[in-house]
């Protein structure tokens, strides 16, 4: 499925950097249940996957698909995830039990080398901006890209920590203000290249219409 806009980038562009990716299978009821109101389940659940997609894109287009791991939840067997290994080359493995924080410690864990991890909110996201992000290790303990609400969009680690994801308050706006705190009580050096937006809520759509270069249902529409 393709769009509009969709990513290109030239072979000798790309990392070499792990980067995972935290993706729910696009299950209507379960997925960006915030928007539901604005969307109905199944405009909110197309939606999903359109940003899904788009991730990955994203991803493909800064490092080398055999280092990209897809993971997965709600359904792991999932055709959408399927289809996006068969296609791309990546990995698919299944998110483990715990909270968002033990979810993301686990995934930058099972990496090789220091690396990134997304999720598939944040349509501003570029694969410049993944790169820059993963230089920005080479002098930065951890690297993160606040976005508006609070709180992350990516985080990559020179060093997998439990202890950078405990006790924070997921699914607010203290996120980002927490892991902060955390960090320098760890005396960590953090680096933060750009402030972005992800899509969350009914109002989040608006400025998304906007950047119909970056996703764009058929139509122009999200039902």
């Amino acid at each position: 499925m393709t769009w509009p806009g969709r990513i290109a980038m030239s072979a000798d562009a790309h990392g070499t950097f792990p980067l995972a990716i935290l993706a729910k299978a696009p299950i209507p009821g379960r997925v960006k249940t915030r928007l539901m109101p604005a969307l109905g389940a199944q405009g909110a659940c197309r939606l999903h996957e359109r940003l899904l997609r788009h991730a990955l894109d994203v991803a493909l287009a800064a490092t080398m698909p055999e280092r990209i791991t897809l993971w997965t939840a709600l359904d792991h067997a999932h055709p959408l995830f399927r289809e996006l290994a068969d296609r791309h080359g990546i990995r698919l493995r299944a998110q483990p039990e715990g909270d968002l924080g033990e979810r993301m410690y686990q995934a930058l864990q099972a990496m090789d080398t220091p690396g990134l991890l997304i999720g598939s909110d944040c349509p501003a996201l570029t694969p410049a901006l993944l790169r820059r992000c993963q230089a920005a290790l080479t002098d930065a303990d951890a690297v993160f890209l606040p976005v508006e609400d609070g709180g992350y969009a990516l985080v990559g680690l020179r060093r997998a920590d439990r202890r950078l994801f405990a006790a924070i308050d997921w699914g607010t706006n203290r996120v980002m203000a927490q892991t902060r705190d955390r960090a320098d009580s760890l005396g960590w050096r953090l680096a933060c290249p750009a402030r972005l937006w992800d899509v969350d809520r009914p109002e989040d759509l608006d400025r998304l219409a906007g950047h119909a270069d970056l996703i764009m249902m058929p139509g122009g529409r999200y039902r």
